[in-house]
């Protein structure tokens, strides 16, 4: 056993640990959705309204699809308390999508311009991405190599998206 599983981990990491999946797929999600808006996306009060709405559809949708499934496949009843649960768990995926729909927010009041929003967030997730990536590196490996690896991993996952979007339009 890795020298990483020896102990929980607790305070930030352990917040870190139980977001990580919303927190990938999140800012793959975002990343994903700035690449539809375009070389010059809209208005930036209706970008920030569809990448906010988009991601909450999705988490929705996640946890939906997650009460259902196991209702077919377990044979559960569907209770206050499963989709609480599965809320839970989807719910981290807005993790990503905060503080892009802010960079928007911003744009709208001119304190930036939508290009400069749309940068700001790509380097949010992929800063997200990167950090998973280390701490899936580290808690593999208790290395700080391992650690640099995953982050330059994940966090390459997250720049391929983005230059995509350049690329593109």
């Amino acid at each position: 056993m890795a020298a990483g599983h020896a102990t929980k981990p607790t305070g930030l990491w352990q917040r870190v640990d139980m977001a990580s999946f919303g927190m990938i797929y999140g800012s793959v999600t975002v990343l994903g959705i700035l690449m539809a808006m375009g070389a010059h996306p809209d208005a930036p009060l209706p970008s920030a309204a569809i990448l906010f709405g988009s991601v909450l559809a999705i988490s929705l949708a996640k946890a939906f699809a997650e009460v259902m499934t196991n209702a077919i496949d377990k044979g559960e009843r569907i209770t206050r308390q499963s989709f609480s649960h599965s809320w839970d768990h989807a719910r981290t995926t807005l993790v990503a999508a905060n503080l892009p729909t802010l960079f928007f927010v911003a744009a709208e009041f001119e304190l930036w311009t939508v290009h400069t929003a749309v940068t700001l967030s790509q380097f949010y997730c992929v800063l997200l991405l990167m950090l998973v990536g280390a701490r899936v590196g580290w808690r593999l490996d208790n290395a700080y190599l391992s650690a640099a690896l995953g982050a330059l991993f994940a966090g390459g996952v997250g720049l391929a998206l983005a230059l995509m979007k350049f690329v593109i339009h």
